[in-house]
This record gives structure tokens, C-alpha cells and sequence, in this order.
């Protein structure tokens, strides 16, 4: 005979929320189940104490003193400044000869000056020394007195001439001229040792040649 199949049996616990009694109450409302509670902050606790950083750690200082030695020697004069020139090494002027006779000596530094002025030399580069009869140029301005004369000789704006005698007085320029025109031969070599000195580049001598060439060749 067929078998009828038995009908399930459901489990008490399977079951869900059984009905209300009669009385009419509803059920219950189920409480959700809560989660995980979220952590609390933390407390503000007291303020612990505060270590200081540590400084940077300096360099040991050098506490030695170095005490000053002895000053050496001075040094001498000539190092420590150069001299300004030797006079060996200060060039001689370039020394030029005319020959003239004493009555002529003084035509022929006339024409030397012209050729001097003609080649580019200012009228205040040149000199002119006689050794006998001044220039008549020396003896008109004489005329107006000493201090006048040597005035223009010290500003040096023109052509100077000038007796040997005083040759001394006169400053160095570039060209002096010598015209050995009269007077002792004594006065001729010391003519043309202070032209000599007073002369910056170039040294002319009109006169006689043997009376000058025994001067130059006493040393000057």
C-alpha cells in the first residue's frame, strides 16, 4: 500500500515569535542589538614635566695665550723705500761744439737758439751764458733792477740770458747755451762746469775749440 507522507515536523526553537494570547496584546517590539561602543577619548591627564633639549655642544675654547716674541730687527733704510735716483744712473746731457771765434761766440749762440726754437723747443727750455760782454737782451732788463730781471728768468716764458759770473742763480732747463765770447780761461771752465749741471738734455758750447775741449777735458 502507498506510503502518505508524513508531514514535517517543525522544531519548537525553529519556530518563530508565537502569536499573542487571546488577550489582545501585540508583541513586543524587539531591541535592536547594540553595537560596539565607540572608544572614549582619552583624558586630558596633567602636563608631565618637560625635559630642556640639551644646548649644542661648543667647540673647547683654546685658554693657551701666545705671548708676543721679541720684534726682530728693523729693516734697514735702504728697503724700506727705493731711492729715488741714483745719481749714477741721472743720463749727462748730450754735449754739442760751435766753433767760433770770441768775437763771433755769441752770433753763433744766437743762431743756435733759432734753430733750437725752429726744431720745437718752447722760448723756456733754453739758457744762454756768456762768459765776456753780456747779451744786450741781459743788459736792457738789468736796467729795470735785479729783482725784476730774475722775475722772468723764474717764469720761465721766454729765452733767459745771463752773465757766467751768475750762472749759479739760474735754474736747470732743458737746453743751455754757452758762448764763450771773452773773459780769463778760468772763467770759461767755470762756465761750462755750471752749464754743464744746469743742463737737462742737451749742452752747446760756441767758442773756441782747443780752449774748449782743454776744459771738457778737465772733467766736465
Amino acid at each position: 500500500m502507498p506510503l502518505i507522507p508524513e508531514e514535517p515536523q517543525i522544531h519548537e526553537k525553529a519556530q518563530g515569535p508565537r502569536a499573542t494570547p487571546a488577550s489582545g496584546r501585540t508583541a513586543s517590539t524587539p531591541r535592536p542589538v547594540p553595537g560596539p561602543r565607540p572608544a572614549a577619548p582619552p583624558r586630558p591627564g596633567r602636563p608631565g614635566p618637560v625635559r630642556p633639549t640639551a644646548p649644542a655642544q661648543r667647540a673647547p675654547r683654546d685658554t693657551t695665550t701666545t705671548k708676543p716674541g721679541p720684534p726682530g730687527p728693523a729693516a734697514p733704510a735702504a728697503a724700506q723705500a727705493a731711492p729715488v735716483a741714483n745719481a749714477a744712473t741721472v743720463a749727462a746731457p748730450q754735449i754739442q761744439l760751435i766753433p767760433a771765434t770770441p768775437d763771433g761766440a755769441l752770433d753763433a749762440a744766437e743762431e743756435a737758439v733759432d734753430l733750437l726754437l725752429d726744431s720745437g723747443r718752447t722760448p723756456g727750455d733754453v739758457l744762454v751764458l756768456t762768459t765776456g760782454e753780456p747779451h744786450p737782451w741781459a743788459a736792457h732788463e738789468l736796467s729795470f733792477g735785479d729783482a725784476a730781471y730774475w722775475a722772468q728768468h723764474d717764469a720761465g716764458d721766454d729765452v733767459f740770458y745771463a752773465d757766467a759770473a751768475v750762472a749759479e742763480r739760474a735754474a736747470t732747463r732743458a737746453v743751455v747755451v754757452v758762448a764763450v765770447n771773452g773773459g780769463p780761461e778760468a772763467a770759461a771752465a767755470r762756465a761750462l762746469g755750471v752749464a754743464h749741471t744746469r743742463a737737462g738734455a742737451l749742452l752747446i758750447v760756441c767758442g773756441d775749440p782747443q780752449t774748449i775741449n782743454s776744459v771738457l777735458g778737465a772733467g766736465v
